[in-house]
């Protein structure tokens, strides 16, 4: 199933994508948003409508949200490509490098993605989301799968001067309008294994990244392992796993994104997201 939030009649919303439609899910349930969906444990029930409804709206033209607009937590993941550890000449680290985003920095498909004003770094991190859909503490590796929901496309927009003011990612990595997470979610049944998904990254249709997730330093269920162990993940959390070699920061000379560029990441068997850059307004 491919899972979206959006905005209709001037309301948030949530639903399933049926075709070239969507179902609107706050209609046909209890739910007020995908986060709650998920807390519930009403995937079931999402199915069973997808067989038995008609789409209530049109995909095209229907303005996308962050599949989870309201996470509870978003956790990146840094230096988990071989190949950007070495690009950044940063040391290899036993354990994996961890940052938070806030969700008031993120952005839907299509949604401009914005070059803020104190700043001309603004840069690309194509990545896959992991949307976890049942909770736990200290979750085994050999477990971690079942409790994901789905997967999304990310990109980690960063602004690199920023990032760089201290030893601290955090300023960087929260610039409003820099986070694209998107178009949807696509459940674990139609990706049961996620090492066969592959990671594009095109900037004004130019390949700049190119990776598939079986190259991650710390795998994806290994991640799941690692942070749980220290907090509870939740339905609705997002983990943002990491972005392979080919950033613009570390291209010679530096590639910044600009005003009235086209940034897309597709993750193999999920998708496309397509952001535009805009310079933001004071």
């Amino acid at each position: 199933m491919r899972l979206v939030s959006f905005k209709v009649d001037g309301r948030a919303a949530f639903g399933v994508v049926k075709g070239d439609g969507i179902i609107d899910l706050t209609k046909h349930t209890g739910f007020k948003s995908l986060r709650e969906l998920l807390a519930a444990g009403a995937l079931p029930v999402v199915s069973a409508l997808l067989g038995s409804l008609p789409a209530d709206l049109p995909l095209e033209g229907t303005q996308l949200l962050p599949p989870i607009p309201d996470p509870g937590k978003i956790i990146c993941v840094g230096l988990n490509y071989l190949d950007h550890v070495a690009e950044t000449g940063r040391q290899l680290t036993e354990n994996p490098a961890l940052f938070p985003r806030f969700a008031a920095s993120q952005i839907g498909h299509l949604a401009p993605l914005l070059k803020p004003l104190e700043s001309d770094q603004l840069d690309y991190e194509g990545e896959v989301a992991v949307v976890i859909g049942k909770g736990g503490r200290r979750i085994q590796e050999a477990d971690a799968l079942s409790h994901v929901a789905g997967y999304s496309c990310y990109n980690d927009g960063s602004v690199r001067d920023w990032q760089y003011h201290t030893s601290q990612f955090m300023p960087g990595k929260n610039y409003v309008g820099t986070g694209g997470f998107g178009p949807w979610i696509v459940t674990t049944d139609e990706i049961p294994d996620p090492k066969v998904m592959t990671l594009t990254t095109t900037l004004n249709g130019t390949v700049m990244q190119n990776a598939s997730v079986d190259m991650m330093i710390t795998s994806i269920p290994a991640q799941i392992a690692y942070i749980s162990t220290f907090t509870v993940l939740e339905p609705g959390d997002v983990i943002v796993t990491g972005t392979p070699g080919g950033v613009g920061a570390k291209r010679k000379p530096p590639v910044w994104m600009k005003d009235g560029d086209v940034i897309e990441i597709t993750v193999g068997k999920v998708g496309t997201l397509r952001n535009v850059v805009k310079n933001e307004r004071a």
